[in-house]
């Protein structure tokens, strides 16, 4: 089968976390697919088999692209669609896959070309359009609303990647046999070309834990990004709850920009856990994990969202014990039986570490279920039969 791969976005740059369109490409093409990828100017070329990376203009006086959507995009996007209609007129392709806003393109040039669809939907266009403040306008997002039902009603498979999008989609479309839920739930290192691997922009090297965490000090661990949305004021806040009952624990936050850094850091300062706590900034994210080895805790603070995060699955599968809030963000994935799920405030945050510190046979008990969980549910044979699954209904 020969595919034509539409992902307006930054790729392979995880400023712009593409890791899904990366996997879905990795697999695939192990499935035997080979693809013209076609994706903006920014970013790195991956290292992947069959698959022919085409890019349009950089713009780099533009600047880098970011999360949402954006008058950026809305400009590259005019020459993704040219080149789009170029790539189909020139090349026969057994189908397209069109990756977010990239539907819109491919539903009204579908009856021209008469290609099969498939619609990667990350998240619903209409909600970003107001989750990222881009407009208030309901006749706009009324009109995005009305496109994006017809798309999924006109793509002949469609991928979602959470139970809360599954279950706005089949709220849609009627039929449901076309509709697949592949989870983000595989994290293995991204392969550039010219590169062992890499993944999200920053140190290679960290060698602050020297002297941070000492002999029989438990470490918990977050490592991700530091928006607003993921909690790190709840954890900050939670450690000086934890500091006060044991001083045998250290925190290490990995991740955000340098002005996040500095406010979280002031955050420390205040409630007097400073030196519980080291920040690190950004790191690769080879860096990362070998951090998530090192933890004796995982915690994922998450204070609002519905998607599930690509970190939960790699959580799952790392044999540590994890603290998670109890919001459906988690919950699509975590239950009691695999995680320390709380509340998401610095009180109930707080019991559940100290839980998963002092309480070692439960926690054993819940990292055993989570990795049962994970090679069950969500593993790479699992993600792999999934797609293959969603290629042969092709």
């Amino acid at each position: 089968m020969k595919a034509l791969v539409i992902a307006p976005q930054p790729f392979f740059s995880p400023r712009g976390t593409p890791f899904s369109v990366y996997y879905r490409t990795l697999i695939s093409s192990e499935l035997g697919v080979k693809m013209d990828l076609l994706t903006y100017g920014e970013g790195q070329d991956v290292d992947i088999d069959n698959v022919n990376i085409i890019r349009i203009p950089r713009f780099k006086a533009l600047g880098n692209v970011k999360l949402g959507p954006s008058f950026l995009k809305l400009f590259l996007d005019l020459f993704i669609i040219a080149k789009m209609i170029s790539l189909l007129i020139k090349n026969k392709y057994d189908f397209v896959h069109a990756h977010e806003e990239a539907i819109f393109f491919a539903f009204f040039l579908k009856p021209v070309f008469k290609f099969k669809l498939i619609y990667d939907m990350h998240s619903s266009l209409p909600q970003q359009l107001t989750n990222f403040k881009f407009t208030t306008s309901k006749i706009i997002i009324n009109i995005f609303k009305y496109l994006e039902d017809k798309c999924l009603e006109n793509a002949d498979a469609v991928i979602t990647i959470c139970p809360d999008l599954r279950d706005y989609v089949n709220g849609i479309i009627k039929d449901k046999d076309k509709h697949f839920l592949i989870e983000n739930s595989i994290f293995e290192d991204v392969r550039l070309k010219n590169k062992i691997a890499a993944s999200n922009p920053g140190k290679d090297n960290f060698d602050g834990l020297n002297g941070f965490v000492e002999n029989g000090q438990k470490l918990i661990v977050y490592a991700g990004t530091l928006e607003k949305y993921q909690g790190i004021d709840i954890l900050v806040k939670a450690m000086q709850k934890v500091v006060r009952q044991t001083k045998n624990v250290k925190l290490l936050i990995a991740g955000g920009t340098q002005e996040q850094v500095e406010s979280f850091s002031q955050l420390a300062q205040k409630y007097n856990v400073d030196s519980n706590i080291k920040f690190t900034g950004r790191v690769a994210q080879k860096l990362a994990k070998e951090f998530t080895n090192k933890a004796d805790i995982l915690v994922s603070p998450r204070s609002d969202g519905t998607n599930t995060p690509l970190k939960i699955y790699e959580q799952l599968a790392s044999g540590k014990p994890l603290v998670a809030t109890n919001i459906y963000s988690h919950t699509q994935v975590l239950t009691d039986d695999v995680a320390f799920l709380v509340n998401p405030n610095p009180e109930d945050m707080a019991k559940g570490i100290l839980a998963a510190i002092q309480n070692e046979d439960l926690a054993k008990v819940k990292v055993n279920n989570a990795l049962e969980l994970y090679k069950n549910e969500y593993s790479r044979s699992v993600y792999k039969n999934k797609l293959k699954k969603l290629l042969d209904s092709l």
